[in-house]
C-alpha cells in the first residue's frame, strides 16, 4: 500500500482538530506529549539509560540517578524500585515518591517462551545469592524477579545473564514484554504446532528495537500451539493459538486486546489465520497500530483494549491490513475448546518417549540457592531444560523414564511439589506489599499460610474437590495475580475494623475464568456488593464457601464457576463455617 494511500486513510479517521480533548494518537492527534510520561519518553528513549547506569549511576550510587530515570526508563532495563521497609498500606496515594522508593530494586529476569537451560538457570540462582539476598520469584509472565538489588551491581548481573543469553532488555517500560510461550513447546506429543520459531523470531527482530520502544503503555503477548491452550491469552494485547486451517494446515488464530487491571477486557478473535512465516509479521503490524493509534493521554486508558473496544476486530482487522500489511488476511476458524489443564503440574510422556514433570512450589516462592540445587538435580539425571509457566510453576523436560522416581523426590526434597493438592496447584499471589509500592496487603504469606489451612481443614472432602479449584490473592486493585479470572479472586483493600481502624482484607470476585477442560468459554468473576473478607478471616471464608459449593452443586460435574454464577448473592456471602460435611454430595465421586 502507498504511503499516500496510507495517510489518507489515517486522515478519514481524524476527529474534529477543534476538540479539547485529543486521546493522543500519533496517527490522529500528532505527538506532541499530553503528559509527563510521554514527555520523559520522548525526551530520551527508555532503552539509552543502560548507558548511564553503567557509566554512571553504577558509579556514583543510588542518590545520583535523576528521577525520569529512576520511575521511568530503568523500566525498560527490568528495573522497578522497591517499597521502602515501614511504609504504611495506601501510602503512596498520599506521600510523595521519594518518601515511597527505597534505595532497592526489584530486577525482573526477561525468559521469553519459558525457556532456560540448567547453565541458565545456575546463573539465575548464583545472582539471586551474590546480588538479591537470594531471593527468586516465579511469576505469571514466566519471568524470574529478584529483590533487594542494588544499582552498583547491575552492571555484573547483566554481564553474567548475557554471558547465558539471558537479559533483562524491555522487562518492564512502555514496550512488548516477555512473550509467553507453551511450557512444553517442541515436546507434546497433542501439540498443533510448536510456537518456539515464532517466539524466537519476535524476540531476534523487535526486542530492543527503538522503533517499537515508545508504545503507550505496556503490550503482552502470549503463544501457544498445545490444544490446553495453556499461556492465558485471552488477556493478552496479543495471542496466538495453534489451530489446523482446512486448507492450509497448522498456524495461529489471531486475539488482540485482551487484559485485566481495573478495567478487564477479554481479548476477541480477529478472525483471521496465520502461518507460522507470517506470524512474526501480524505481530509487528499489530503491535505498530498500538503505537500509532493508541490512546496516550490518559494512562489508565493506554492500554490497547480500550482502541478494541472502541473499534472493534473487524475495523482493527481493516487498519492492520490497509495500513501495516497492506494485504488481506486468510479468514480463520476458532480453536476447539481445551481439553484438559493446561499448567502441566505432573508426569508426562513427551513425544521422544523420555518425560517431563510439572512441579509447584508455593505462589512462585523459591530462592537461588534452590534454583542452584535444581540444575544440580537435573543434571545429574540426565536433564538440561526446564521451562517457567504462566501459573507460577515449573516444567523439567527430558526426563529419562529410570530416573523419574529420582528426579521426583529430589524435587519435592526442593519444595517443588509434582504432585500438589489442588489449592497448591491452583493458588497464585502476586508480590504484595512485601516489596511492591501499590501494594495494600500482604499476599505470599497469606497465600502460604491458606494453602496449609485449607489442606488441613478440607481433608475430610479432599477426594470430592475438583482437579483445579483457582484461589488468586493480588495485593492491590491491579490484578497481576489475575484476580477475575480466579475461581475465587481476592483484590486487596483496607477494611474498616470494630474500633474504626483499617485492617488488611479482599474485596472478592468469584467464578472466573479462562478456556479450560470444564468452562469452553471465558469469563469474568462475579462480585457481589458488599462482599469483603479480612485476611484474618480468609481462611474461614474460603473453607465456608467451599463446603457450601460441594454441598449444593448440581453434580459432581458442575465446576465452581458454574456454580458461583448460578447461586443466589446469600450463598455466596460470608457466614461462620459450615459444619464438616459428613456425606458426599449428590453425584460426587466418593
Amino acid at each position: 500500500m502507498s504511503t499516500d494511500t496510507a495517510t489518507t486513510t489515517a486522515a478519514s479517521r481524524r476527529p474534529d482538530r477543534s476538540s479539547p480533548r485529543p486521546n493522543g494518537q500519533w496517527k490522529i492527534d500528532g505527538k506532541d506529549p499530553l503528559n509527563h510520561n510521554e514527555e520523559l519518553k520522548q525526551a530520551d528513549d527508555g532503552l539509552n539509560v543502560r548507558e548511564r547506569i553503567e557509566q554512571v549511576y553504577s558509579k556514583e550510587g543510588s542518590d545520583s540517578i535523576h528521577s525520569d530515570d529512576l520511575r521511568g526508563r530503568f523500566r525498560w532495563w527490568g528495573l522497578y524500585t522497591q517499597r521502602r521497609p515501614g511504609v504504611p498500606a495506601g501510602a503512596h496515594n498520599s506521600l510523595p515518591p521519594e518518601e515511597v522508593d527505597d534505595k532497592y530494586f526489584m530486577l525482573r529476569v526477561r525468559i521469553d517462551g519459558g525457556a532456560l537451560t540448567t547453565e541458565q538457570l545456575r546463573v539465575v540462582g548464583q545472582i539471586a545469592v551474590d546480588f538479591a539476598r537470594n531471593t527468586a520469584d516465579l511469576t505469571d509472565r514466566q519471568n524470574i524477579q529478584l529483590h533487594w538489588v542494588q544499582v552498583e551491581d547491575v552492571p555484573e548481573i547483566w554481564r553474567r545473564l548475557e554471558s547465558v543469553d539471558l537479559g533483562t532488555t524491555e522487562a518492564c517500560g512502555d514496550v512488548p514484554r516477555v512473550i509467553l510461550g507453551s511450557p512444553v513447546a517442541g515436546i507434546c506429543a497433542e501439540e498443533i504446532i510448536d510456537p518456539s520459531p515464532v517466539i524466537a523470531e519476535i524476540a531476534r527482530r523487535y526486542i530492543g528495537d527503538s522503533t517499537l520502544s515508545n508504545l503507550p503503555r505496556k503490550y503482552k503477548t502470549a503463544i501457544t500451539g498445545h490444544p490446553s491452550q495453556d499461556v492465558v491469552h485471552e488477556i493478552n494485547d496479543f495471542g496466538l493459538v495453534g489451530v489446523v486451517h482446512p486448507e492450509h494446515g497448522p498456524g495461529y488464530d489471531v486475539w488482540v486486546g485482551g487484559g485485566l487491571s481495573t478495567n478487564p477486557r477479554l481479548a476477541e478473535r480477529l478472525g483471521v489465520f496465520t502461518t507460522e512465516d507470517e506470524a512474526p509479521d501480524v505481530w509487528h503490524a499489530v503491535t505498530q497500530v498500538f503505537r500509532d493509534y493508541g490512546y496516550r493521554r490518559l494512562r489508565q486508558k493506554a492500554r490497547l483494549k480500550f482502541l478494541l473496544n472502541d473499534w472493534g476486530p473487524e475495523k482493527f482487522r481493516q487498519v492492520v491490513e490497509d495500513e501495516y500489511l497492506g494485504h488481506r488476511l486468510r479468514d480463520g476458524l476458532p480453536a476447539p475448546a481445551p481439553s484438559r489443564p493446561g499448567d502441566h503440574v505432573g508426569v508426562h510422556r513427551q513425544k521422544d518417549g523420555r518425560y517431563y514433570i510439572g512441579a509447584a512450589p508455593v505462589v512462585g516462592r523459591v530462592n537461588g540457592e534452590l534454583l542452584v540445587k535444581l540444575a544440580e538435580l537435573l543434571e545429574a539425571n540426565g536433564s538440561h531444560r526446564l521451562r517457567t509457566t504462566p501459573h507460577q510453576k515449573l516444567v523439567v523436560l527430558d526426563v529419562p523414564e529410570q530416573n523419574l522416581a529420582t528426579v521426583k523426590a529430589g524435587l519435592s526434597d526442593l519444595g517443588l511439589d509434582p504432585d500438589p493438592t489442588v489449592f497448591r496447584r491452583s493458588t497464585m499471589a502476586c508480590t504484595g506489599i512485601e516489596f511492591c509500592k501499590l501494594a495494600i496487603v500482604e499476599t505470599k504469606t497469606t497465600a502460604q499460610k491458606t494453602i496449609s489451612a485449607l489442606e488441613i481443614r478440607l481433608a475430610d472432602v479432599a477426594d470430592q474437590l475438583p482437579e483445579r479449584l483457582t484461589l488468586h490473592i493480588n495485593g492491590c486493585p491491579n490484578s497481576c495475580a489475575r484476580i477475575q479470572t480466579a475461581d475465587i479472586g481476592l483484590k486487596g483493600q483496607l477494611l474498616p475494623d470494630p474500633d474504626g481502624e483499617k485492617t488488611p482484607g479482599f474485596q472478592v470476585h468469584l467464578g472466573g475464568g479462562l478456556a479450560s477442560s470444564d468452562r469452553e468459554d471465558p469469563g469474568l468473576g462475579r462480585t457481589v456488593r458488599g462482599l469483603k473478607v479480612t485476611v484474618e478471616g480468609l481462611v474461614d471464608y474460603t473453607e465456608a464457601l467451599i463446603r457450601r459449593y460441594l454441598r449444593t452443586r448440581d453434580s459432581s460435574s458442575e465446576s465452581f464457576a458454574a456454580w458461583a454464577h448460578r447461586v443466589e448473592e446469600g450463598q455466596l456471602q460470608l457466614e461462620e463455617p459450615e459444619p464438616q460435611l459428613q456425606e458426599p454430595a449428590k453425584g460426587a465421586v466418593s
